[in-house]
Parts: structure tokens; sequence; C-alpha cells
């Protein structure tokens, strides 16, 4: 039976890291390319309740919306697709989804809606912005899900995967790191005088942790990453309950 493939991403239907991910799919089934029909870069998992989606057909097989990754996967699953997909690819990023970064990103809220729907799920980026090369990640993306489809993935939990630049020595899986990197704000002045503000990050490296996403891409591997939809902490349940007597009404 013909597997169905649904690619999606947060840069937008035109980028070249998605033209790339759907060839890179195209041996293993069918393929629909549904995705925002301009760069959302760093929605996380927001959903456009204010305004209508508009959606336009570029051919049977791919389609431009007017929204979020998030929206891109619940149209396609609940209303574009004839049939539910076997799984959701998004990407291929250009920089890494690593770290913090998880919870701002576009990429991953697109495969983690995914998973919120019952659709095995994957996320692909590749840890640079410069010199893009999406070759290895496309690659690596075939093979994972090749073996996604054929094994499947526990319920509730995608897999998020960073491919470094360049030599690649391995695959490592990871968890994601603690928080390394180090908010920066630029103040700058526009041809008014007005202030205004661009955000932007440093990341420590002296700090990365041996068993995190970010050491796997400093030591040239792949990091393979699992996460789940479940966000509760288990170990803290029997930790509060010891508050409750104190917090009744």
């Amino acid at each position: 039976m013909t597997k169905r493939i649904l690619v999606t991403n947060d840069d937008g239907i035109h980028a070249e890291g998605i033209k790339r991910l759907e060839e890179a799919m195209l041996p293993l089934g069918e393929v629909t390319v549904v995705a925002p029909e301009r760069e959302m870069s760093a929605t996380s998992q927001s959903l456009s309740l204010h305004t209508p989606l508009r959606v336009a057909r570029v051919d049977a097989h791919h389609f431009a919306v007017a929204g979020t990754p998030a929206d891109a996967v619940i149209l396609a699953i609940h209303y574009l697709l004839a049939k539910r997909p076997d799984l959701v690819v998004s990407g291929i990023n250009p920089g890494g989804n690593l770290g913090e970064n998880v919870v701002y990103s576009g990429t991953v809220a697109a495969a983690m809606e995914a998973t919120l729907h019952g659709v095995p799920a994957i996320a692909v980026s590749l840890a640079s912005r410069k010199q893009l090369d999406f070759s290895r990640a496309a690659d690596f993306a075939q093979r994972l899900a090749a073996k996604v489809l054929n094994e499947g993935l526990p319920a509730g939990v995608m897999l998020n995967v960073n491919v470094p630049r360049g030599e690649v020595k391995g695959v490592r899986i990871t968890r994601m790191s603690r928080k390394i990197s180090q908010n920066v704000i630029h103040e700058q002045k526009d041809p008014r005088g007005r202030p205004y503000y661009w955000l932007d990050e440093t990341v420590d490296l002296g700090q990365v942790e041996p068993d995190s996403d970010y050491a796997a891409i400093v030591a040239h591997e792949i990091s393979l990453t699992p996460l789940q939809v479940d966000r509760t902490d288990y170990s803290s349940l029997n930790h509060l309950s010891a508050w409750l007597p104190s917090l009744q009404l």
C-alpha cells in the first residue's frame, strides 16, 4: 500500500529547504506539500483564530496557506488531503532548532501539531545559516522517514532532527539542551529618530552538556531528539501534592 506523506515547514512553500525535503520523500510514497505562503519562523504552535485562513492551490500536490505552520498541518490533515497522512515531515529549516529554540520553532511546532492529531512526525533542521547545503539533511530525513513509516513512533512522541554543516561523523540520540544562550536586544533608530528593537541571541558553547542536542552538533554528529506532547513533569507530582492542604479553598 502506498504511503502518504505530508511535507510542511515554517519558511514558506517556496523555500529551498522544503523543495529538497519533498524530493527526498518522493521515493517513499505519495507526497503532498502544504506549507505557509510566506516565512512564519518562530511562530511556535500558534493558530490563526481571529483571521480567516486562505489556501492557494498551486497544483494537485502543493498548497500554500495564509497562516502558521500549525494552521497548515490542521488544514492538511482535516480538509485538504483525501486521506489521513501516514507521516508528516517538517523542514528542512536553515538554522538549528536546538535547546530552548524548540519552544519557539515553527518547524518543530508543525511536527508537534501532527503528533497531537495522532500522525507520526519528524522535524528536520540544518544547524547552519551559512553555505547552505541541504543534501545531507535530506538524505538522513529520507532514511529516518523510511524507518518511521516501517516501525512507527510511540504515541505522543515526535522526532526533532538537527544536522551539522559539513562533515557528519555519526548520529546521536540526545535530549533537549538546557538554555545556554543569552538574549540580546539591539536598539536602533528609524529615519524619524524613533527607537525600535531587534531581538538576537548569543550561545555559550562552553556550557554544552555532553548528552544534549548542542553537544552532538559540536561533535559534527546528527542530533536525534524525541519530544513529547505531554508536558507534565511527573517527577513533581508527589512533591506538589504536599502543597494541597494549604491551597484548599
